[in-house]
């Protein structure tokens, strides 16, 4: 079984580099946007899967590592991959699709409601490209209400 690079994979292969991030992250509703930074360094495996690890500080103070895993299932003709961070123990499983204008994956997956009841939330991460050396990963959460609330931006701009 050796299965090709599709398409979708090749999409998958702009995030491929070393990365530079700023990042904003809102706290709560009264609180003003805590900012952050690092680097990432994302790279193939084979054409099919790319890892991407990143380092940086957490807003508020302290250090950071993070993997994201990203491929694409041809059965499922989905994105698929993962997300996991040092300073948590929720793996993050992601299923996602990417929009008509080919700018924009949205990775759903599920977690741990921001709320501490021990609950489980709908999330979406979304990496949207603007330009060879410029991506933007943002993460939303679903409330109770039904409705997207951005809680995280993070600009990602080559190295050069």
């Amino acid at each position: 079984m050796m299965a090709k690079p599709q398409q979708e994979h090749e999409w998958l292969q702009q995030l491929v580099g070393e990365w530079d991030f700023e990042g904003e992250c809102m706290m709560g509703p009264d609180q003003p946007p805590m900012k952050n930074t690092g680097t990432c360094t994302t790279r193939s495996l084979g054409g099919l899967w790319f890892l991407s690890e990143g380092s940086g500080e957490m807003p508020g103070g302290g250090m950071m590592n993070s993997i994201i895993t990203l491929g694409y299932d041809p059965q499922k003709q989905r994105y698929v991959g993962s997300f996991i961070a040092s300073m948590m123990t929720h793996m993050w499983l992601y299923e996602g699709t990417l929009d008509a204008s080919g700018k924009v994956l949205t990775l759903d997956t599920e977690g741990p409601s921001m709320s501490g009841d021990g609950t489980m939330t709908t999330y979406q991460d979304i990496v949207t490209i603007e330009s060879k050396d410029h991506w933007v990963l943002s993460s939303q959460a679903k409330g109770p209400d039904g409705q997207w609330m951005k809680f995280m931006t993070a600009h990602y701009r080559r190295k050069k």
